[in-house]
């Protein structure tokens, strides 16, 4: 894709693969993104805590569980050994002899018989096969299984004296309840950890973005005209260089607008004595024109424009010089705006004396309303609308006044090419001026102060002022005033 330069004609490629994956992936805010480090950083502190805590914890109470239960299954094997040592032993007397929790159940099996304290509960047959063979094999050995859904852990001796082997089942509900209840606990904690963690950082990003949200609220309302703004000094020391450095960078921007300001009212001011001679002159030269020669004559008439156009500057700059210096006040009065803009038309359009004036189509709403306003700065900035339509324009093409709300609008059309996208608010900017068209100029131009100019008047009296496509092609000037003015 080409792209011109509409300062320069200068045309170029522009590289839009880098510049199209940037816009593709906006960035998060800077205290979104230290908050989210936060939050990530008290999520993996929790969970490493938590894991550890929880391993540990599991681990332990595993421990002391088996070591409990292989300390009660040994000591029931010993008293079965002896019971199983006497003539004719009972078995189910013996197991039901046995003093053992109710969370655990007795089994033996001996010379091929087996039996079972609770057979409903726990039956040989439930008990994992590889235990059982470790046992039959003469070692002792424990595995935890789950029978019925609940945990358990069996406990197998071997009594080769008597052959037989004894098993003893523990239940680990208990165990597992503590540990759920354990694992909820850690998760909870997690939880408010992360909470935590968002919330410092939240606060930390706070404090530490105040001074850029500060300078940003600052550097806003110098941009708004209010060059007073200043920083107050960070009681920080590594955020006082910021605040400092600010305000000496304002203090001297402040300096270099107050010599511009005073720079362009002197010499507007010098300029205005000898103008006025000048002016006084051509208008003596231009009344004798006819005793002239033609080139001369023609001459004169170029001069008399050329010297127009120059006083209209001067008094641009020495408008605008007042508003800088804080000197501009409005004048109210009772005026309706339907005359006044009427008023302005005629004063600036560039119809023939003779030839029929520009129609100004004014709402039902606006007919007989009665405002309080500056009637010389409103009459200005419809004046400036309209000549900016007559020579960069392509021509008037109707001024309307309506109502909108608690406002009025006044709407100057022009039948040129338009305003583009771009410029449409750079246009009121002192000494800037759109790209026009070929020929769309009917003289050789500004120097970019009426806009600019009729911006300000505007502002003065609380409103707004802005450009946008007219139905049907050109550009349309809004004026949005309030029926009282701020």
């Amino acid at each position: 894709m080409t792209a011109s330069d509409p300062a320069t004609g200068v045309t170029g490629r522009r590289d839009r693969s880098g510049e199209g994956r940037r816009r593709s992936r906006p960035r998060l805010g800077l205290r979104t993104r230290v908050t989210a480090a936060f939050a990530l950083g008290a999520l993996g502190l929790a969970l490493l805590l938590s894991l550890l805590t929880y391993t540990l914890s599991s681990t332990y109470l595993l421990r002391q569980r088996e070591a409990s239960a292989l300390r009660q299954a040994f000591v029931n094997a010993r008293f079965i050994q002896a019971g199983l040592r006497a003539a004719d032993p009972d078995v189910p007397e013996l197991l039901g002899d046995l003093e053992t929790p109710a969370t655990s159940e007795s089994l033996l099996e001996r010379r091929g018989e087996r039996f079972a304290s609770n057979p409903v509960e726990v039956g040989y047959d439930d008990l994992p096969d590889g235990l059982r063979d470790r046992v039959a094999g003469g070692t002792a050995a424990r595995q935890r299984f789950r029978l019925a859904g609940s945990p358990r852990l069996a406990v197998g001796v071997p009594l080769p004296a008597v052959q037989a082997s004894y098993y003893e089942v523990f239940s680990l509900a208990e165990l597992d309840r503590t540990l759920r209840v354990l694992t909820g606990s850690l998760a909870a904690g997690a939880v408010v950890t992360v909470l935590l963690g968002v919330a410092l950082g939240r606060w930390v990003s706070g404090q530490a973005v105040r001074p850029l949200t500060d300078a940003g609220r600052a550097a806003r309302s110098i941009s708004h005209g209010r060059l007073d703004t200043r920083l107050d000094p960070d009681p920080d020391p590594d955020l006082r260089v910021l605040s400092v450095a600010f305000n000496d960078m304002v203090d001297a921007l402040e300096q270099r607008i107050e010599r511009d300001a005073r720079f362009a009212s002197d010499v507007s001011h010098e300029l205005r004595s000898p103008l006025t001679t000048l002016t006084t002159a051509v208008e003596l030269l231009h009344a004798r024109r006819a005793e002239l020669p033609a080139p001369a004559a023609e001459s004169v008439d170029l001069l008399r424009v050329e010297v127009e156009r120059f006083q209209r500057m001067v008094l641009d700059l020495l408008e605008i010089s007042r508003m800088d210096a804080g000197e501009a006040e409005l004048a109210l009065e009772e005026v309706r705006p339907e005359e006044l803009v009427r008023q302005a038309v005629r004063a600036a359009a560039a119809d023939p004396p003779d030839g029929p004036p520009q129609e100004v189509a004014v709402d039902d709403q606006v007919a007989g309303l009665v405002v309080q306003a500056d009637k010389r700065r409103l009459v200005r900035v419809v004046a400036n609308l309209v000549d900016n339509a007559e020579r960069h324009g392509g021509g008037l093409a109707g001024v309307s006044l309506i109502r909108a709300g608690d406002h009025i609008r006044i709407l100057v059309d022009d039948a040129g090419p338009g305003v583009p996208e771009a410029y449409r608010r750079r246009i009121f900017e002192r000494f800037s001026r759109a790209p026009a068209a070929a020929g769309a100029r009917r003289d050789g131009g500004g120097v970019g102060l009426g806009l600019a100019l009729a911006a300000e008047h505007v502002h003065l009296h609380g409103g707004e002022i802005w450009v946008e496509d007219r139905p049907g092609g050109g550009a349309r000037f809004v004026v949005e005033l309030p029926a009282a003015p701020r």
